[in-house]
């Protein structure tokens, strides 16, 4: 496992009562590579934008005018809510990761995407503020980008939390299709997915997404389990999806490790079942996922075959617990080669003074198994 040298490039800063937000560019939240393009060269997704918890933006940023707000659930402070999904093409040189450009994710009529939540149910769910506490509208073509998946024409697949939804964006970076669960309609979107997805927890929608090497399926997990009484904390969804209409092809059950086996994460508190994520996935061949799974602290790499059934087995070719040195939130994996992967970091857009941290791991055996 190698560092890999980045600075992140600055946004702006933002003078507050108490004191000075700085925000940089985030682009760790996905990562994938495009087939056929130079070595090295990958591209990484930031997610809706720099957001601030309530309680975070009072006590370490002395917005006290967001008190009355400050125990509702799911509330986010947008600072700079000009700021939303933006795609990083970015390429390895040597020991270092360059920016070669950057690309907003646009509607048809020019329109940037921002983070603010759709409307309707998730707009109550996850209600955005300005920092004066003013509401922010809904915006029926935000997206929280979680994950992305470069195809040979150029083109990219998102997947997203507030739908959750997949967007398919064209290689200029414009919306060219959206698909949501069945019931969750948007003016610019298609309800093709199973119903169920819309059941996702608050803040857990899709956060892995892969295609296969032809095209033709995306294989999308749901971060952690189902927000209904009966489901499994212990175990979330993965589905295999047609790629030109949605329909679903295949689900999976994958199943967590047991929490407190996550040894950073459960020597800094308590930790259960809630806590446990997929933050990642790519396709080393049709049907057989590598999967990356943590808590915070801890990370794990697994990989699973969807054609052995519905209940996944998983082979551990990766962890931070025994490799050290990683920076906790790892939230991007792409596949680089059979034995190579690139991870990256989560830095929150540098709200909390993050870098986005790129490592590259390099395998003995190919990682197809």
């Amino acid at each position: 496992m190698t560092e890999l040298k980045w600075r992140d490039p600055p946004l702006g800063e933002i003078v507050l009562p108490g004191g000075v937000l700085r925000l940089t560019l985030g682009v760790g939240s996905g990562l994938a590579r495009r087939p056929g393009d130079p070595e090295g060269r990958f591209w990484g997704l930031g997610d809706r934008g720099p957001n601030l918890k309530i309680p975070q933006a009072i006590d370490d940023y002395g917005l006290t005018g967001l008190e009355p707000l400050r125990d509702l659930a799911g509330a986010k402070v947008l600072p700079a809510p000009q700021i939303g999904p933006t795609l990083a093409e970015l390429q390895i040189k040597g020991d270092r990761v360059e920016l070669i450009r950057t690309r907003p994710i646009e509607m048809p009529d020019g329109a940037a995407v921002s983070g603010r939540a759709l409307p309707g149910t998730q707009a109550d769910m996850e209600p955005t503020f300005d920092v004066t506490g003013a509401r922010l509208p809904p915006d029926p073509a935000g997206a929280d980008t979680e994950a992305v998946v470069v195809l040979a024409d150029g083109s990219f697949w998102l997947g997203e939390e507030y739908g959750p939804s997949l967007i398919k964006v064209d290689a200029d970076g414009v919306v060219r299709r959206r698909w949501t669960p069945a019931g969750v309609r948007l003016a610019s979107g298609e309800d093709v997915l199973p119903a169920r997805g819309a059941e996702r927890r608050m803040n857990r929608g899709f956060e892995g997404l892969a295609a296969s090497k032809d095209g033709r399926w995306l294989y999308a997990a749901l971060q952690s389990a189902l927000d209904r009484p009966e489901a499994d904390r212990r175990s979330t969804l993965i589905w295999k999806l047609d790629a030109e209409t949605g329909a679903l092809a295949g689900e999976f059950d994958y199943p967590f490790d047991a929490p407190e086996s996550f040894t950073a994460d459960a020597a800094a508190g308590e930790v259960g079942p809630d806590d446990l994520k997929i933050c990642e996935l790519v396709a080393v061949t049709d049907d057989r996922l590598l999967v990356l799974e943590r808590i915070s602290k801890s990370a794990r790499i697994y990989r699973v075959d969807l054609s052995n059934g519905r209940r996944l087995a998983k082979t551990l070719i990766f962890s931070t617990d025994t490799a050290g040195g990683i920076a906790p939130d790892l939230e991007g994996m792409a596949l680089m080669s059979d034995r190579e992967l690139i991870l990256a970091t989560d830095n929150d857009f540098g709200i909390e003074g993050a870098e986005t941290r790129f490592y590259r791991l390099r395998f003995a055996a190919p990682l197809t198994g």
